[in-house]
């Protein structure tokens, strides 16, 4: 473990410089402009002040930074400076405006009452990734299974526990958006937490109906910006799987910690809780049938045995109301916290895909821009040669029609016949060229090809392709498209040192954020065991004095009084099998 916890790349201190191998030094740019809320400063509140889990661990901001200025009435709630908490006060089954009965959650904060159900919450999510692409969103408790459906069939979404649940999960996730520096500034999650407003014309309103489909194509810092959308059209769309030239070393690090802090979680830890809960439950059941057969058999017996065995009894109910107490407090105080972030290494691995993909981009924008550039280069080298050419034989043309024998003008019109073409009159020396027929449709071919060349020398005179101008257009369009990559490029630089230094930030957070409520959890795990014993402890001490109550036997045999060794002439017993040796 200590080993594990020394290749941790993320941050617990506040005061952490970014170090010389980020991505951010690599990246020889301009900064690019700041997001759409400024980010506040992070820093770790009092330890001793003891909350409900989740932990406020370092989400919360000085005094000094609160913001002046706010959007709505939920804004300067949630900024208010007090330790605030979002509360589902409900889960109620209604059909309003459906044609079918759902569950409705009822969140209050503050003085503000809203109601939404499940595919809210999992819309208001998306809408936050998808805003945020560099921003560690909180989960949501996951859908119902397949297995559950088949088992409860209908009554799946009434299951009373898995509702108490998503209470639960829900409104961790509310406080976990409501303490984010960055995230609590969001008006779509302040109309989210406002009753008044309607969730459908949230969704198609902006910034929400900005978002383009593939935030890749899109600027990191707001990808609802669709000022340059023709530059981030050129950038390619690569896999989360293709190869890096040169990967970031920090990132690779923070890749292979979350791997490994993934598989502790989802393996050993998730897997050993659920067993541990399973036999505190069938122990508790244990304690449930042993109780109501003690009690019952009390009602056989009389006096003192009786009482005795009736407090027997409610030991062992108390022990069994204890367990089940035990059992609701380790699944919201420890396993579900450890679901949480489950999920949470599964969020972060999608944020450095994400990460991974945009420096992937960068390098194939390079790639191509590289590719252009030569191709240019070909096409100029190219257009240099023609332009050789036709002044060479421009040169050629004009020393062949100022040479001493060619006649002139009114000679050569005086010695041809008036009724003979002028094509026959020509000189057989003449320097004129004539355009390039392309290929002789009657010459000799393979086999088989004649119908195939017949159709290609056709397709060439419709299309009467002209190579000259057809390479300056070529041209023309090579340089437009270096111009859209070279931006391209530049935007892509920005998105990369942008995700690269916002990504970990907020890993930082995170971090910060898991050490406090891991701190929170193993605590509440000793506090509950504690009261488990306690009141175990004080229900069997009172059935030991009521046992102790119960007379003794009456043919019980009399103590036997101590018998104490015979010392042997040593003053030590002897030992009987010296005796049969004769010794």
């Amino acid at each position: 473990m200590d080993n594990f916890e020394d290749e941790n790349p993320f941050e617990t201190d506040v005061d952490h410089v970014p170090s010389e191998t980020s991505s951010t030094s690599k990246v020889n740019i301009s900064a690019p402009s700041s997001p759409r809320h400024p980010t506040r400063v992070l820093s770790p509140t009092n330890p001793t002040l003891s909350r409900p889990f989740p932990s406020s661990g370092t989400n919360r901001h000085p005094q000094s930074t609160y913001k002046s200025d706010f959007c709505c009435g939920r804004d300067q709630w949630l900024h208010s400076g007090e330790d605030l908490e979002i509360i589902i006060t409900d889960a109620q089954k209604t059909s309003l405006n459906s044609n079918t009965p759902y569950i409705t959650y009822i969140i209050r904060a503050g003085n503000a009452e809203a109601r939404h159900r499940y595919s809210e919450f999992e819309s208001l999510r998306s809408s936050l990734v998808k805003l945020y692409p560099t921003i560690i969103i909180p989960p949501i408790p996951s859908k119902q299974t397949i297995g559950d459906y088949a088992t409860k069939q209908a009554k799946a979404k009434e299951d009373a526990a898995m509702i108490a649940r998503r209470k639960r999960m829900l409104q961790t996730f509310l406080n976990r958006i409501a303490r984010h520096p960055i995230l609590s500034n969001e008006h779509v999650f302040h109309r989210f937490l406002d009753g008044e407003v309607s969730w459908t014309e949230v969704l198609h309103s902006p910034p929400l109906s900005l978002l383009p489909k593939n935030t890749l194509k899109a600027p990191s810092h707001n990808p609802t910006d669709q000022s340059a959308a023709s530059a981030y059209a050129a950038l390619p769309n690569p896999s989360a799987t293709h190869p890096l030239r040169n990967p970031d070393q920090r990132s690779v690090d923070s890749e292979i910690f979350t791997n490994k802090f993934a598989n502790h979680l989802s393996g050993p830890m998730e897997k050993v809780t659920r067993r541990t809960l399973k036999r505190w439950s069938e122990n508790a059941q244990d304690y449930s049938e042993l109780g109501a057969a003690l009690n019952g058999y009390s009602l056989n017996e009389n006096g003192a045995l009786a009482a005795a065995m009736e407090k027997t009894g409610q030991a062992v109910d108390t022990t069994y109301m204890s367990t089940t107490r035990l059992l609701q407090e380790l699944e919201q105080n420890f396993s579900e916290p450890l679901h949480e972030y489950a999920q949470f290494a599964v969020i972060i691995k999608k944020l450095l895909s994400y990460r991974h993909q945009k420096h992937v981009q960068y390098e194939m924008t390079q790639d191509a821009l590289e590719n252009k550039r030569e191709m240019l280069e070909e096409y100029e080298k190219s257009e240099r040669e023609a332009k050789r050419l036709d002044e060479a034989l421009s040169k050629g043309r004009v020393n062949g029609l100022r040479s001493p024998g060619s006649p002139t003008e009114g000679e050569e019109g005086q010695s041809q016949p008036q009724n003979q073409p002028q094509d026959e009159a020509e000189e057989p020396g003449s320097t004129y060229l004539p355009p390039h027929p392309g290929p002789n449709p009657y010459k000799r071919r393979a086999p088989g090809m004649g119908f195939l060349n017949a159709l290609s020398y056709t397709l060439h005179g419709m299309m009467d392709v002209d190579p000259e101008t057809a390479r300056r257009s070529s041209i023309s369009k090579t340089r437009e498209t270096i111009s859209q990559l070279e931006d391209a490029l530049h935007l892509s630089a920005q998105d990369l040192k942008y995700s690269s230094s916002t990504i970990q930030a907020d890993l930082d957070r995170f971090q910060r954020q898991k050490v406090a409520d891991l701190r929170e959890m193993t605590i509440s795990m000793a506090r509950i065991h504690r009261d488990w014993c306690k009141k175990n402890l004080e229900a069997w001490q009172a059935a030991k004095k009521e046992i102790e109550k119960i007379p003794d036997h009456p043919n019980k045999r009399p103590p036997s009084p101590e018998v104490r060794p015979v010392p042997g002439p040593s003053g030590l017993r002897r030992d009987s099998t010296a005796t049969v040796n004769g010794r």
